[in-house]
């Protein structure tokens, strides 16, 4: 077992695993505060979700396309494929926070926290394959 995690240190996905968790963090924990802040008795969560994820995906397309995936397209290929993906993760985001807060009464809170991890997988592997393809098919 610990020469498999010390394979999988040396190689390249763990360094873009890194980078992608180093990005993804820095910017889901500012979006997270200010979730946290518009939600404070004040907005219904959905609302709040649908106006801090577009400020987010933004900040994460460029962090992304620099740090994680060294990315050197087109910026607007890049951009365009990165807001199809981010529909994709929205939805994901909204459909979580629906069935878990509005259907089954979980706090708002923890759903969205624990949204963020499973968003956060679905779209490292459309970012790896299909927004930022170049370093990945490496």
């Amino acid at each position: 077992m610990n020469s498999l995690l010390t394979a999988f240190k040396k190689s390249p996905l763990f360094s873009l695993v890194l980078a992608y968790g180093l990005v993804g963090v820095t910017h889901n924990l500012l979006t997270f505060v200010l979730f946290l802040l518009l939600t404070w008795k004040w907005l219904d969560p959905k609302i709040a979700v649908t106006l801090l994820y577009p400020v987010g995906a933004l900040i994460g397309y460029f962090g992304h396309a620099k740090f994680s995936f060294s990315f050197s397209g087109a910026n607007l290929i890049g951009l365009s494929r990165f807001f199809i993906t981010h529909i994709i993760g929205y939805l994901t985001n909204v459909l979580i926070l629906f069935v878990f807060v509005d259907l089954l009464g979980y706090p708002h809170f923890v759903i969205q926290a624990i949204a963020i991890f499973a968003v956060a997988g679905v779209l490292f592997f459309l970012f790896r394959y299909y927004v930022f393809p170049q370093r990945a098919s490496g």
